[in-house]
């Protein structure tokens, strides 16, 4: 199990090296590491997930408005 662990950090390591190895020198040649496209995606992804979390968060805080209300019913103010 030992050997499977550090292989795969191995594994994960030359993965590592290599985008470092192949985006660092593009970065600082002043390409640009993803496409018009990604570019795109990567906006349509960032709108996505600010509209979940605050609809996550509206969500959530409505639940736990209703079982504050649920608990003052069922226990006695002191």
């Amino acid at each position: 199990m030992a050997a499977l662990v550090l292989t795969m950090v191995v594994c994960l390591l030359l993965g590592l090296a290599v985008v470092l190895a192949v985006a660092v020198p593009a970065r600082r040649e002043g390409k640009d590491l993803l496409t018009p496209r990604g570019e795109e995606v990567v906006a349509r992804v960032r709108e996505r997930t600010e509209h979940v979390a605050t609809a996550t968060k509206e969500r959530t805080e409505e639940v736990l408005a209703t079982a504050k209300d649920k608990v003052g019913e069922v226990l006695p103010s002191r």
